[in-house]
């Protein structure tokens, strides 16, 4: 069996017995383990553009400012203009549109990232760089509400939350061949 049809197997099985009945019955049976939680699963499946597992929460792009002034600055630079120097390659968030087909492209959230919950996702699991996973749901939502405010992708007074952020039409939305990989149908 493929490591691939493995991983597929062991993720299909956590889902099942994660349910209260099957992991009651496993504990039982062996004498050991509990019941996981579906904030515990949570943290092994990605969000997909359905936003299907966004958490409860909001964020404003003024909220998110502060939010990244204090957490994100430092590596994507004070006008999310990126910065290579941090030693780690701070990359730049905006600009770039239009880009990806030219000699000399640009991927930024803008130019390449095709939904806003992979955003979201990205920078909840992933950052910021020093402590990834440390900020709140909140001010996840605030982060991307701030880029994406920045990039005139949604407008400043727009909220972010579980509602609003699949809704979200991102520049290259469009840009991408659809995956048709059938256990993808998993994620929906």
């Amino acid at each position: 069996m493929s490591t691939h049809k493995k991983s597929l197997a062991l993720a299909v099985g956590a889902v099942l017995f994660s349910t209260a009945a099957g992991a009651q019955s496993i504990t039982d049976h062996y004498g050991f383990g509990k019941p996981a939680t579906d904030q515990e699963i949570a943290k092994y499946f990605a969000i997909p553009p359905s936003g299907k597992g966004l958490p409860p929460g909001s964020g404003t792009a003024k909220a998110g400012a502060t939010v990244f002034a204090e957490n994100c600055a430092a590596c994507h630079g004070d006008k999310l203009e990126g910065n290579p120097a941090a030693g780690i390659g701070g990359d730049k968030l905006l600009g770039g549109r239009g880009s990806l087909a030219s000699k000399a492209p640009v991927k930024t959230v803008e130019s390449y990232w095709p939904y806003a919950t992979t955003l979201f996702d990205y920078i909840k699991r992933a950052m910021p760089f020093s402590a990834p996973g440390s900020l709140t749901d909140e001010q996840v939502y605030s982060v991307v509400a701030y880029i994406l405010s920045e990039g005139k992708v949604i407008k400043p007074t727009e909220v972010m939350n579980a509602q609003t952020l699949p809704k979200v039409a991102m520049p290259n939305r469009d840009g991408f061949i659809p995956d048709s990989r059938p256990e993808l149908e998993l994620y929906k």
